[in-house]
């Protein structure tokens, strides 16, 4: 039996309300501000994940593991090409490190790597 609805992930960051809004306009999600700390859900209200600042936050040093990744999403898209240029526009910036040909690696504004997949 499950205990809970569904799951929640918090990401840690230096400015929550920079991160959601991110996050919010790639997924097209709603944004919640609740001061340091920020939602995202789609309108169904189905999943959750919050961003919470973060004081003395340092980024992942992706590919490597002095600071490693920490988390990242896997965000399935149509078109690599379009995908990466509206998350770019929105913030995000492309790692220089591309480990394969049908997933990009991009940073969020925060430095948390992501991948956009496609389908």
């Amino acid at each position: 039996m499950a205990i809970a609805k569904f799951p929640s992930v918090v990401i840690d960051c230096p400015d929550a309300s920079t991160l959601a809004a991110f996050y919010g306009e790639l997924l097209g999600w709603e944004v919640e501000d609740k001061g340091d700390w920020f939602d995202i859900r789609p309108s169904d209200g189905s999943n959750c994940i919050s961003f919470q600042q973060v004081e003395a936050y340092q980024p992942p040093a992706w590919p490597g593991q002095d600071i490693p990744q920490q988390m990242h999403f896997d965000m399935i898209v149509e078109d690599l090409d379009k995908g990466e240029e509206v998350a770019v526009t929105l913030g995000a910036s492309k790692a220089e490190y591309q480990p394969g040909t049908t997933f990009r690696v991009l940073l969020d504004p925060a430095g948390h790597p992501f991948c956009l997949c496609l389908t």
